[in-house]
């Protein structure tokens, strides 16, 4: 008995030195208990909206600052008769327009029954519900509590809902930008990682580097396939999005495959930049997973609404290479918009790209040396 509890006495102590092990064991259920706990947020919470007010009438003054006041909504900008509804949504400056129509209130005194038009972007179904839930419960509200409660019915106030982009409200038309987004990340980021770190941990990098190959021409080597493999997955996963799923393509394909090859090359730079920092497989494997899978899945926008995140995680997100990626997505088959309208994320995936190549090369170098 004394040896056995000399050898878990012994363990324990080697348990307690390994800072890694300690990080893994106590560190990261913290880290992942905050991170779900702050991300998975329902809560609506100070949503941007337009306001298009055709009436200025005191009723629509009055239920604008109750949605207003309300905590759930700010606003984001006031339209003009005569303006673009869906231009504003392209931009993506705003999920949800609130229109009032003219002479809402003589209307509303003369026939006892007018409606508000909530027109949401329904690119992400779960928020555009959540949006005309929340805006037609504040107006409900005020037709209960406000003047109209001493006006005998019929006077009343309803709420027109209109789903722009994704009218019957399918979940498919998110998941399939967000799964395309982490597929393409996990196998052109990853699986090169894995296949560098594999000739490094094996000894057979040194093989090859004393070949008449310069080291660039290895690293386009190992790069070529997976570009080629992962720009055949964006199709697949394209063509299966069409015909299986009924997920439209309202923009233009060439741009389309021309955003993908363009993230598929950033995620490839991705993966050599982590098989220069990782010393085996292992290691390159957990990098992989934990900087690009639960970050791609957690704060991309994928799954859980950016805007309902706290401020870290919000500045967190916006290195998140599929955050962009997929706002590039939806815009194209979904809103029908060109580079005019994604050109800001457009440049930020290019701008990683060369980013990560240059550290790739840097630590690839230094490595050499």
């Amino acid at each position: 008995m004394k040896q056995f509890i000399g050898f878990l006495r012994k363990e324990f102590l080697h348990i307690f030195r390994d800072p890694r092990t300690m990080i893994i064991i106590f560190g990261l259920p913290i880290i992942q208990l905050l991170l779900f706990g702050k991300v998975i947020n329902t809560d609506l919470q100070d949503s941007k909206i337009a306001i298009l007010d055709q009436s200025h009438d005191n009723t629509t003054r009055e239920i604008t600052s109750k949605l207003l006041s309300s905590g759930y909504f700010v606003l984001g900008e006031e339209l003009l008769p005569g303006d673009d509804v869906e231009d504003v949504f392209r931009k993506g400056k705003v999920k949800m327009v609130v229109t009032f129509g003219t002479n809402f209130e003589q209307d509303l005194e003369r026939d006892g029954k007018v409606d508000v038009q909530l027109l949401a972007d329904a690119s992400d179904p779960n928020t555009a519900r959540m949006l005309t839930n929340y805006a037609t419960g504040i107006i409900n509200d005020y037709v209960k509590k406000g003047k109209l409660q001493n006006l005998q019915l019929p006077h009343q106030i309803g709420t027109e809902v209109r789903m722009l982009y994704n009218e019957g409200l399918k979940s498919v038309y998110m998941f399939v930008p967000g799964i395309m987004a982490m597929i393409l990340m996990l196998i052109s980021a990853m699986m090169t990682s894995i296949s560098i770190s594999r000739e490094k941990e094996l000894g057979t990098m040194e093989v090859l580097l004393a070949s008449p190959l310069r080291p660039i021409q290895i690293v386009l080597g190992k790069v070529t396939p997976y570009l080629l493999l992962s720009f055949i997955n964006a199709v697949t996963i394209i063509v299966l999005g069409v015909f299986v799923f009924g997920v439209p393509i309202k923009g233009s394909i060439l741009f389309l495959m021309a955003e993908s090859f363009l993230f598929i090359l950033m995620s490839l730079s991705l993966g050599i930049l982590i098989s220069t920092i990782a010393p085996n497989q292992m290691v390159a494997m957990l990098i992989s997973v934990l900087a690009l899978m639960l970050p791609t899945i957690l704060l991309s926008g994928f799954m859980f609404p950016i805007a309902n995140m706290p401020f870290p995680l919000k500045i967190l997100s916006s290195i998140m290479p599929p955050r962009w990626f997929i706002v590039i997505i939806k815009n194209i088959m979904l809103k029908g918009t060109g580079i005019t309208y994604v050109w800001k994320e457009t440049l930020i995936l290019m701008f990683m790209t060369f980013v990560f190549i240059t550290l790739s090369i840097k630590n690839f170098k230094t490595r050499l040396e």
